[in-house]
C-alpha cells in the first residue's frame, strides 16, 4: 500500500512516497521510495512572507509530484492515497498544498488525508529511530511542544506561550542579517560554536511551559550594543555576534530540557525523542544527551532528511490513519492554521 504526502506548512515544499507491505505494520515495514525537498529562501535580513511562500509551492508543487513518482518508479495506479498538511502552518502555503491535493484527488479518482503536521513529525521520528514510547519534544520555527502518547492521543505537557523557539532563533538571525541558506537556524548554530562568553539574559520556564518573546528582545537589545562596539566581555574585550548566538542558544536549549526531564519524570520514561526543524541543531540533542544520561535514558532524533518538514511524514501518518479508515471527505479538506496535536485520534496506536 502507497501513499503521496505534500507538505507546505512554511517554507518548505516537500513530496514524498512511501510503501507499508504489510497492512497495519506501518511502522515495522515502512519504505522510503522518494522524498523530494525545494525551499523558499528569501534575503538575509528578511523573513519569508506567506504571499511568496504560497507563490513559491504553487510554481513548483508539480515538478516535485512529477520527481517524486518517477524517483519511486510506481505510477499512479500504485497510489492508494493522497495526503496532505492540514495544518498547522502559515495559511497561503497551506492553502497552495490543500488546493494541489484536491487536485490530484480529482485527477486520479483517490481519497484525501489531512494530515496533523506534529503527528506527521513524531510517526516519522518513531519510525526512523525505532523509539518506543518516547517523550516527544517538537521544536520547529511555528511550535515548540512537550509532547506524551496516552489513550490514543499525542497529550501535550507543555508549550511555548507566544513564539516558537524556531521562530526565535530565525528573527535573531534577521537582528544579525545572516543568511538565510540553507536556514537561518543552522546558521545561528554555526555561529554559537565560536562563541566564547555567556551573558545574562531572560531564563522564562512557566512551570511546563516556556516564553521566549521577552528573551529575543534583551538579545536583540544586546545586538544593538555590540554594534555599536559599547557591550564589554569580562576580559575587556568587545562581545561578538558569535557570542550572542552562543548566549541565545544556550539559554533557550536549557529550558528546552528542563521541561522536557520534567514530563519524563511526571509519566516515568526513559527516552526522548526530538523532532522538527530545530532538532536538527546539534547542540540541542548534545544538551538534551547529557540530561537522559544522568537518568539512565537515552535520546532519539533524526537528520536533516526527516526532522526538517518533508512529504515523507505526510504520507507515512496519512497512510497509518488511512489504514485505520481514516478518509478526508473532499468538502472537508480545508486546511487550518491552528490544528492541535491532541486534537488528533491515533487510531493506529493500541499501546
Amino acid at each position: 500500500m502507497l501513499a503521496i504526502g505534500l507538505e507546505g506548512s512554511a517554507n518548505k515544499l516537500g513530496v514524498g512516497i512511501i510503501e507499508h507491505p504489510l497492512l497495519g505494520k506501518g511502522h515495522a515495514t515502512a519504505k522510503i521510495l522518494s522524498n523530494i525537498r525545494h525551499t523558499y529562501v528569501s534575503p538575509p535580513g528578511e523573513g519569508f512572507l506567506p504571499k511568496d511562500t504560497a507563490l513559491h509551492h504553487r510554481a513548483h508543487v508539480a515538478d516535485l509530484v512529477r520527481r517524486a513518482l518517477k524517483e519511486a518508479g510506481r505510477t499512479i495506479a500504485d497510489i492508494a492515497c493522497i495526503c496532505y498538511t492540514k495544518g498547522p502552518g502559515m495559511g497561503a502555503p497551506l492553502q497552495s498544498v490543500a488546493i494541489a491535493a484536491r487536485t490530484l484527488a480529482l485527477l486520479w479518482d483517490k481519497p484525501l488525508v489531512g494530515v496533523n503536521h506534529c503527528v506527521g513529525h513524531i510517526e516519522m521520528g518513531r519510525t526512523i529511530t525505532r523509539a518506543m514510547n518516547p517523550v516527544v519534544l517538537y521544536v520547529s520555527g511555528g511550535n515548540t511542544q512537550v509532547i506524551a502518547y496516552a489513550s490514543n492521543r499525542y497529550r501535550i505537557f507543555g508549550e511555548t506561550l507566544d513564539i516558537a523557539v524556531g521562530n526565535c532563533l530565525d528573527r535573531f538571525a534577521r537582528t544579525l542579517n545572516i543568511s538565510n541558506d540553507p536556514a537561518p537556524g543552522y546558521n545561528i548554530e554555526q555561529l554559537a560554536k565560536n562563541g566564547k562568553w555567556l551573558l545574562d539574559i531572560p531564563y522564562a520556564v512557566k512551570g511546563m511551559d516556556v516564553s521566549f518573546s521577552g528573551i529575543l528582545a534583551r538579545i536583540d537589545e544586546l545586538a544593538a550594543q555590540t554594534k555599536s562596539g559599547t557591550l564589554k566581555a569580562p576580559d575587556g574585550g568587545l562581545i561578538t555576534p558569535e557570542d550572542l548566538c552562543f548566549t541565545l542558544q544556550e539559554t533557550v536549549f536549557a529550558m528546552l530540557v528542563e521541561i522536557t526531564e520534567r514530563a519524563m519524570a511526571h509519566v516515568g520514561s526513559t527516552q526522548v525523542l526530538i523532532v522538527g526543524g530545530v532538532g536538527c541543531n546539534l547542540r540541542v540533542q548534545e544538551m538534551m544527551g547529557i540530561m537522559a544520561e544522568s537518568r539512565r535514558g537515552s535520546v532519539f532524533a533524526t537528520d536533516e532528511r526527516f526532522c526538517i518538514d518533508n512529504g515523507i511524514m505526510i504520507a507515512h501518518a496519512g497512510l497509518l490513519a488511512f489504514e485505520t479508515g481514516q478518509v478526508t471527505k473532499l468538502e472537508d479538506s480545508t486546511c487550518t492554521q491552528r490544528f492541535r496535536t491532541d486534537d488528533v485520534w491515533v487510531g493506529w496506536r493500541d499501546d
